[in-house]
């Protein structure tokens, strides 16, 4: 018998557990491989991401050779005067430049271009002393760079050799002082301006430029 001022207890009604649906086993579909089913790696931890491995490049003939020199010359060169210029069919033609850009040995078309006359009149090579073991973080902060068009990490009394183009001087200064002095890795800079320059194309009176 219930104590006074307590409720009587009633007995819990019986719970009956759900009943789970049958299972249907089903033929499995077929896998259909699509770009998103690549296998992405993750993400790398933060810092400079690695270079990927570049294949080697399969050893070059005569013909690969003229190729080149041809499309150093003109790079809007059609596959039919190239396959003319360096007597093999367009089909040969055709397989040996996509083979040399495969390889890594073209690397990009595009235009040789007048800086003075495309509105950049200054132009300096700066080198720079950097941090030991940061030419990889140095290197993507100086590709960021406007007007920057040669970097190079070299041995002797400096480390980085970089080639800028910029409207006139002082855009050169602000360029230096503000955007390159301001690189954690950045040791000290010196600026060699340019005067003249004159760019060396590929010609016909070179013909073992790139044997």
């Amino acid at each position: 018998m219930a104590d006074r001022g307590e409720e009587p207890r009633q007995a819990a009604p019986a719970v009956t557990p759900p009943t789970a649906p049958a299972v249907v086993p089903q033929a499995p579909s077929a896998v259909v491989p699509s770009a998103a089913s690549a296998v992405v790696p993750s993400a790398a931890p933060a810092g400079p991401a690695a270079e990927p491995p570049v294949p080697p490049a399969r050893p070059l003939d005569a013909i690969d050779r003229d190729i080149l020199r041809i499309l150093q010359t003109d790079g809007r060169a059609s596959i039919r005067s190239v396959a003319e210029r360096v007597h093999v069919s367009r089909a040969n033609a055709y397989a040996r430049i996509n083979r040399l850009v495969e390889d890594g040995v073209i690397r990009g078309f595009g235009a040789r271009v007048d800086h003075e006359r495309a509105g950049q009149g200054a132009s300096a090579y700066i080198t720079l002393k950097i941090v030991q073991n940061s030419w990889r973080t140095v290197r993507e902060q100086l590709q960021a760079l406007p007007g920057a068009t040669h970097i190079a990490l070299v041995s002797g009394d400096f480390d980085v050799l970089l080639l800028v183009h910029t409207p006139d001087n002082r855009a050169l200064r602000e360029l230096v002082l503000t955007r390159i002095q301001s690189i954690p890795e950045v040791l000290s800079t010196r600026t060699l301006l340019v005067f003249e320059e004159t760019e060396l194309g590929p010609r016909p009176d070179r013909p073992a430029e790139l044997a």
